[in-house]
């Protein structure tokens, strides 16, 4: 009997165990993933009540200092303004300690025109040097030396002085940019006294200051934007830096009202689409009788379809290879042309068409045929799957596939039956055609000068301010396949004040700046409709060719 209780304790003992040694571990993982939870919930919460810019990595891409404890850390938070970092269990005391960038100065009375440094001790950036000793700074495996959030210079320790503390910061190379806070906060205080007069406040009364301000798009360009958002906002007044995905152009522009007439400079960054946006809240602040506040407008292109700014010397595409201070560099120096801008306007045939006709702006260029049919299969895919379509190289090779697969169907046959052009009010007799496409500027297709083809014979100037459109024929995909590598020419219809088309039977796929239709029966007529300030970059035109070799 003692045999079997003896067992039976046994059993039980084991039985326990059993159960302990499975129970712990998942007690012990639930316990820590609700921690981790809490943790998450309290930093969210920092983060949205902080007036610092917060952002959560984990991993810094270079040796990184806690500001608060001074340890070394691998991840942890960052502003996205003033470049602290520190880390998860520091993060609190950090947001109460230190002062983020202020976009505006805090009440001091009077109409202030200076401002000292605002110093930030530790983790300068790489290759840094010292202002007082010209020697590198941040060589030191530990939290050291300081670097003031505006001006961006770095001073070691030991050359920190008293009177730097104090001294007024100049602002550093990009002082003809910055909004400085002071700036604002007297522009305030005029507004509150009811005075509209600028012109005495500092630095608007200054000479050569061209304030930018720097519209991003934060959904162009596989996540860019997001990165150079905060570059941005690091070297400039963060109130100067806007994300598109957040707030409409028209809104931010708004901001030029409050600077000096003709001389803000805009930054767009973003796609050809994202700067047609940008140039349409312009015009609608020309109708808002604020014409003489209009900024002159630089692109940073992003995103896919970039021949606007590759014709005005931005380049066809930026991967990051560029430091952001030289594009502000750019930006600085760029020079003001004007770019037409055109109305597109699309009536429907038919006596009982009551609805109004589609109406358009067009910067780049309007098509009917291949071009068009290949961007309208593009886009119904892009529609179905977006994730696909983040990389400009698998962009292009989808673009290549629909080419040469609208080789084999061929459905724009025969357009010169289908449709009637008139340049000017005359009438133009067509050659056996596919496509037509009327441009504007000097590069189409991603990087193809079309007016030009091979350059080999004689043809007129074509540029984007003289108020004429370029009119050209394709005989299909596969000849717009070979004008693009430079092996045939266009047909050159002429160049015109005005263009019109009738398309008089059948469907047709038709785009302007790369948004596509399928368009019946109707009239398409394209006139002047505005010039629009832009700037232009002597620095980059790429051939596609030199832009694929590239990738």
């Amino acid at each position: 009997g003692s045999g079997d209780a003896s067992q039976a304790v046994a059993d039980w003992r084991l039985a326990v165990w059993t159960l302990c040694s499975v129970l712990l571990p998942v007690l012990f993982t639930a316990w820590c993933s609700f921690q981790r939870s809490r943790r998450q919930l309290l930093i969210r919460d920092i983060f949205r009540k902080s007036k610092h810019d917060w952002h959560y990595t984990d991993l810094f891409g270079q040796p990184s200092y806690c500001c608060v404890c001074a340890q070394h850390i691998l991840r942890g938070a960052f502003c996205g303004c003033c470049g602290l970092r520190v880390s998860e269990r520091c993060l609190k005391k950090a947001d109460q300690r230190f002062l983020c960038k202020e976009i505006m100065m805090r009440g001091t009375g009077g109409a202030p025109s200076s401002m000292p440094h605002h110093w930030i001790r530790g983790n300068v950036p790489l290759c840094s040097c010292c202002m007082v000793c010209k020697q590198q700074c941040g060589t030191q495996p530990k939290l050291c030396d300081y670097r003031c959030v505006w001006c961006q210079y770095t001073v070691h320790d030991e050359c920190m002085v008293d009177c730097l503390r104090t001294e007024d910061c100049t602002f550093g190379e990009f002082k003809d940019l910055i909004i400085p806070p002071y700036y604002l906060s007297t522009i305030n205080q005029t507004r509150k006294e009811k005075r509209t007069s600028y012109e005495k406040v500092v630095p608007y009364c200054r000479k050569h200051w061209m304030p930018v301000i720097v519209l991003a798009n934060t959904r162009s360009g596989n996540n860019m934007g997001e990165t150079l958002l905060g570059e941005f906002k690091m070297l400039l007044n963060p109130v100067q830096v806007f994300d598109l995905s957040k707030i409409a152009p028209a809104k931010a522009l708004q901001l030029c009202t409050l600077l000096p007439s003709n001389t803000v400079r805009v930054l767009v960054c973003g796609g050809d689409g994202t700067v047609g946006w940008v140039l349409d809240a312009i015009d609608e602040m020309k109708i808002k009788g604020q014409e003489r506040y209009i900024p002159q407008v630089a692109i940073l292109p992003l995103g896919t379809g970039n021949d606007l700014s590759n014709t005005l010397g931005w380049g066809a595409g930026y991967a990051g290879e560029v430091p952001v201070e030289q594009i502000l560099r750019n930006v600085m120096e760029a020079d003001g042309i004007k770019l037409d801008r055109w109305k597109v306007q699309v009536t429907n045939k038919g006596y009982y068409n009551l609805r109004k006709p589609k109406v358009f702006t067009m910067n780049n260029y309007f098509s009917i045929g291949p071009d068009a049919l290949m961007a309208l299969n593009f886009h119904a895919h892009r529609e179905k799957t977006p994730s696909l379509f983040s990389s400009r190289i698998i962009n292009k090779a989808v673009y290549f596939f629909y080419g040469t697969k609208d080789c084999l169907v061929q459905e724009c046959k025969d357009l010169n039956k289908k449709v009637e052009l008139e340049l000017d009010g005359e009438r133009i007799e067509l050659p056996n055609l596919e496509g037509i496409i009327v441009l504007n500027i000097g590069y189409w297709g991603g990087g193809c000068r079309l007016w030009e083809g091979m350059g080999d014979e004689p043809y007129p100037l074509a540029r984007h301010d003289d108020g004429l459109l370029e009119v050209v024929g394709v005989h299909g995909s596969f000849h717009c396949a070979q004008i693009q590598v430079k092996l045939a020419n266009p047909v050159r219809l002429g160049q015109a004040h005005t263009v019109r088309l009738i398309l008089k039977s059948s469907k047709m796929p038709m785009q302007v700046d790369g948004e596509p239709w399928a368009q019946g029966p109707c009239t398409v007529t394209i006139t002047h409709k505005t010039h629009a300030l832009m700037l232009y970059h002597s620095g980059e035109q790429t051939d596609d060719d030199a832009s694929s070799l590239s990738e």
